[in-house]
């Protein structure tokens, strides 16, 4: 009985596994016949298909003939638009940031056109960089989050559209502080970096007013004022010192809390010793 039992049950199973094999090839067999059918309309439900259950590769594969032979017509804007989500999905976002442009260039007032226009901005934010490496995704991010906000100011993306944008302005202070960092740490090397660095600090907190960086920046200009005092020839030191002390008094009055209080205080202290 054991042995019968034993051997049904490997019977049933080897049913079941020739069963899915067939299931399986005629699944490819089917896909591979709609690669190759100019059956649009058939490509097109497909592919909703395919996009509905995740498979976005699939989904592309189908819809970019149907994309070309329904241009201009309600289901060729709903294939462009399911184009470019299968595409963002699957995190080409280079891919599908073109895609979402396309669409909102070829249906401006399309039922997709907000939505698409949110989504360049997020596909060049998501493409952003470190701070040290180049940024000019970070750059079109910021710019096409404040096309998409001037055009759609009521939009249910202005949330996430206004985070967005302030984290790629963050970045870019960051850049900036970076570099007046570097002329910082470069001291008296080849020329006056101290003045360069506070020029670089300025420049920055001119450009990206309130970012969460302009503490950082305000406190760098005040050590790099205060070392170029230290390092300079006589007869400039005591204006220089003089200049640190008032650069202190900005400082706090700005940040009367700042973590770097004690630091600030250290420097307004020897400063002030140099003059009357």
């Amino acid at each position: 009985m054991i042995i019968l039992r034993t051997k049904n049950i490997m019977a049933i199973k080897k049913f079941y596994i020739a069963l899915l094999s067939i299931l399986l090839l005629s699944s490819c067999g089917e896909y591979n016949r709609l690669i190759k059918s100019s059956d649009y309309d058939m490509r097109f439900s497909k592919a909703k298909e395919f996009y509905e259950k995740g498979k976005y590769l699939n989904a592309v594969t189908l819809l970019e003939p149907v994309v070309t032979a329904f241009k201009g017509t309600e289901k060729g804007e709903e294939a462009l638009y399911l184009m470019a989500m299968s595409h963002f999905k699957n995190e080409d976002n280079l891919t599908a940031r073109s895609y979402f442009a396309g669409y909102f260039r070829s249906y401006p007032r399309g039922k997709y056109a907000e939505e698409c226009k949110f989504h360049v901005g997020e596909c060049y934010y998501l493409e952003s960089p470190e701070a040290k490496l180049d940024q000019e995704f970070t750059n079109k991010a910021i710019e096409e989050f404040t096309a998409f906000m001037e055009l759609y100011p009521k939009s249910e993306y202005i949330p996430q559209a206004t985070k967005m944008l302030e984290e790629m302005k963050d970045k870019l202070a960051y850049k900036a502080y970076l570099n007046a960092k570097l002329y910082h740490k470069l001291g008296n090397y080849q020329g006056n970096n101290y003045k360069s660095a506070v020029i670089a600090a300025r420049n920055a907190i001119k450009e990206y007013p309130g970012s969460k960086y302009e503490e950082e920046l305000m406190f760098l200009i005040l050590k790099s004022k205060f070392l170029e005092a230290e390092e300079s020839i006589a007869s400039k030191q005591e204006e220089r010192y003089r200049d640190t002390v008032d650069e202190y008094y900005a400082f706090t009055n700005y940040y009367p809390n700042s973590k770097y209080k004690k630091e600030a205080f250290n420097i307004f202290e020897k400063s002030s010793k140099h003059f009357k």
